[in-house]
C-alpha cells in the first residue's frame, strides 16, 4: 500500500462534509473566484441561507433541483444548500440550448430550476428558458408553475440583477428564507443517508438523448476523498480548476477540497490571460487544467512564465500519450498525473501517482482507487484479457451508480450478474494493474472534454426536411482533440448546402455538437447490415490530411 493512501475513508454525506470543513478550517479560503471568495465558515452560512430559501419555496428532501448557469458563487451556494436538506442537485450543461434544456427539465422531474442572467459565451439563459418552456413567460404565479413541457416544475429562480417574467428573482428567493429556521435545515441534514441520491448528472449515451445518472452521497464523497489522497492534498493546497461546475471534473475536486481543507479556485469563463494571472496571484499548488484545449492555450500564451508559477507542484492532464509527453517535457519541474473515469463510475476511477515514471503517466491512467475493481475483457467471449491486450473495460465497486434514471432496460444491458458495469470503453491493463484508456466501444465522440453521442447529433440533423439519413463521426482536431463531422444523404430532389445545415444546428443544439464538416453522399459503405462509419472517418481524414 502506498504511504499516500490511508487504510480507511471517512465517508459522510455531502452536507455533513460542508459542516465538518467549516468546523475544522473556518477561516481558510474555501471557494475563490477572481472577484469574490468564501471561507469555509462563510460558505456554510451561505449554503444554509440557500437551503432555507429552497425550503421556503416548497422544495423538500428528495425533490430535484436543477442548476443551469455558468461558474459563479450562486451555483456553489445553491448546490451546497440543496445538499444540506437532502434535495438531489441536477447540474445542467450550461452550453445546452432550448431543446436539450426542456428535455432535461422534463426527464429529470425538476421541482425547481435555478438559473442566472450572466450571459456567458453568448448564452442568454432567460431567453432560452422562455423559448423552450411554453407558458413560463405568461405564468400568473411564478411559485406555482403549471407547464406542460415540465409537469413537475414548480418554479424557475433567476439569481441575478433582473426580474424576468414568470421567474422568481433574487429578492424573492432570499425572502423565501425568512420563514425557515436554520435548525430545520440541520434537522433535515441529519436524516440524509449515505446511499441517498445526492446528485444526478446527465451524460450522453447511445440513444438520442442524454441519460440521467443518479449518484449517491457515498459515491461522490468517497471517490473524492480517495482522489485527494492520490493527489496528496492537504489544508495548505490551492487547487485551481477552470472546468465548468456541471462537469464531474469540477464537482469531485470541489468535494475533495472540502475533505482536505484546501482552497478551490476557479473562474466564470476561461480566458488564458485571466487564468494565468489567477494561478500566479492565488499561488496555486495544483493545476487541474485537465484537457489540452485548456493547457496548451495557456502554455502558448505570452504571459505563461514557469518561474512565476513555481508554486504549482502538480498538474493533471488527460490526452493521448504523444500530447502528454509534450506537456510533461515543457514542464519538467511539475509532477504530472493522468486519469480515467466516467460519470456512471463516480466520475473518476483511477489516477496515476505523482511519483510515477514518465512512461507510466503518459501511457496509463494509473491504478484504480482502493475498493474499485477493473477488468479488461476480450470483445468476443467476455473472458479477462491477457496483460496489455485490448478489450472492454468493466468496473465494479462502491463508485458505480445503481442505474440510469427511469431506464431499467438500459441499466440491465450494462450490468452482468455479478454487478460488473460495462463502461463501453476500450482499454488495456499492465502487469501492475494500471489501466490504459484507448477509446470507446460506444459510438461516441469526445469534443473538448464533452462526451457526445453521435446518434444525438444525427437525430437532430434528420429533423431537417431535406435530410434523409445522417451519420456522424469524429475527426481529429488540434484544439478540441475531436470534432463532429456529418455525412448526409438528402431526400430525393432536395437541395442543401453544408453552410445551411450547420446554420440549422446553431442555436438549437450545444455548440460543441454542431458538425464542423458536412459531406453529402449518395452511396454508403456498408457491411452486411450497417453503415461502416470507420470508412467514412478514414475518407474524411484522408481528404483533410489528418491522421
Amino acid at each position: 500500500m502506498s504511504f499516500t493512501e490511508r487504510q480507511w475513508v471517512e465517508v459522510t454525506t455531502f452536507g455533513d462534509l460542508i459542516v465538518r470543513a467549516a468546523a475544522g478550517h473556518p477561516d481558510r479560503d474555501a471557494v475563490v473566484f477572481p472577484e469574490t471568495r468564501h471561507t469555509f465558515a462563510s460558505l456554510l452560512e451561505a449554503a444554509e441561507r440557500s437551503a432555507r430559501s429552497l425550503l421556503g419555496l416548497g422544495v423538500r428532501p428528495g425533490d430535484h433541483v436543477g442548476i443551469v448557469m455558468p461558474n459563479c458563487m450562486d451555483f456553489v451556494e445553491v448546490m451546497f444548500g440543496a445538499a444540506l436538506i437532502g434535495a438531489p442537485v441536477i447540474p445542467i450543461n450550461a452550453r445546452f440550448k432550448g431543446r436539450e434544456l426542456s428535455y432535461v427539465a422534463r426527464d429529470a422531474d425538476l421541482r425547481l430550476l435555478v438559473t442566472s442572467d450572466i450571459i456567458d459565451q453568448h448564452t442568454d439563459y432567460v431567453e432560452i428558458l422562455h423559448g423552450c418552456l411554453p407558458g413560463l413567460r405568461e405564468a400568473p404565479n411564478a411559485d406555482a408553475l403549471d407547464l406542460e413541457a415540465a409537469p413537475e416544475l414548480n418554479a424557475v429562480v433567476l439569481l441575478g440583477d433582473s426580474s424576468p417574467a414568470g421567474m422568481i428573482d433574487r429578492a424573492g428567493f432570499e425572502a423565501a428564507a425568512a420563514g425557515v429556521e436554520p435548525e430545520t435545515v440541520h434537522l433535515l441534514r441529519s436524516r440524509v443517508a449515505l446511499r441517498d441520491i445526492a446528485m444526478m448528472m446527465y451524460t450522453s449515451g447511445t440513444t438520442a438523448e442524454p441519460k440521467g445518472c443518479p449518484m449517491t452521497h457515498e459515491q461522490l464523497v468517497r471517490t473524492a476523498s480517495v482522489g485527494c489522497e492520490r493527489f496528496e492534498m492537504g489544508a495548505g493546497d490551492v487547487f485551481w480548476d477552470p472546468l465548468p461546475l456541471f462537469h464531474m471534473s469540477s464537482i469531485l475536486p470541489l468535494i475533495g477540497c472540502l475533505e482536505a481543507g484546501a482552497a478551490y479556485v476557479t473562474l466564470t469563463h476561461f480566458d488564458p490571460a485571466t487564468a494565468i494571472a489567477q494561478l500566479r496571484h492565488e499561488r496555486a499548488t495544483i493545476c487541474f487544467s485537465t484537457f489540452p484545449t485548456v493547457t496548451t492555450v495557456m502554455l502558448n500564451h505570452p504571459d505563461w512564465d514557469p518561474a512565476a508559477l513555481n508554486s504549482i507542484r502538480l498538474m493533471n492532464n488527460v490526452a493521448a500519450p504523444a500530447a502528454l509527453e509534450e506537456i510533461h517535457g515543457l514542464l519538467p519541474h511539475m509532477a504530472h498525473m493522468n486519469a480515467y473515469g466516467l460519470t456512471e463510475c463516480g466520475g473518476v476511477v483511477a489516477f496515476t501517482a505523482p511519483d510515477d515514471p514518465p512512461e507510466v503517466r503518459s501511457t496509463t491512467s494509473g491504478r484504480p482507487f482502493r475498493g474499485i475493481e477493473l477488468q479488461i475483457r476480450d470483445f468476443d467471449g467476455g473472458e479477462v484479457a491477457p496483460t496489455w491486450e485490448r478489450g472492454e473495460i468493466w468496473c465494479r465497486g462502491y463508485n458505480v451508480f445503481e442505474g440510469y434514471y427511469k431506464d431499467p432496460a438500459k441499466t440491465s444491458e450494462c450490468f452482468d450478474a455479478d454487478g460488473w458495469f460495462n463502461t463501453g470503453d476500450i482499454g488495456r491493463m499492465d502487469a501492475a494493474g494500471r489501466v490504459g484508456y484507448l477509446g470507446r466501444v460506444k459510438d461516441m465522440l469526445k469534443v473538448g472534454g464533452e462526451n457526445v453521442a453521435a446518434v444525438e447529433i444525427e437525430s437532430y440533423l434528420q429533423t431537417h426536411e431535406a435530410v434523409a439519413i445522417a451519420q456522424v463521426v469524429g475527426v481529429p482536431d488540434e484544439r478540441y482533440v475531436e470534432v463532429p463531422a456529418a455525412f448526409v444523404e438528402l431526400v430525393p430532389g432536395a437541395e442543401l448546402t453544408p453552410e445551411e445545415l450547420i446554420g440549422y444546428c446553431k442555436g438549437e443544439i450545444a455548440s460543441f455538437k454542431v458538425p464542423r464538416h458536412v459531406r453529402f453522399v449518395q452511396e454508403w459503405p456498408l457491411s452486411a447490415t450497417k453503415i461502416q462509419k470507420f470508412r467514412l472517418q478514414e475518407q474524411l481524414c484522408d481528404e483533410l490530411g489528418l491522421t
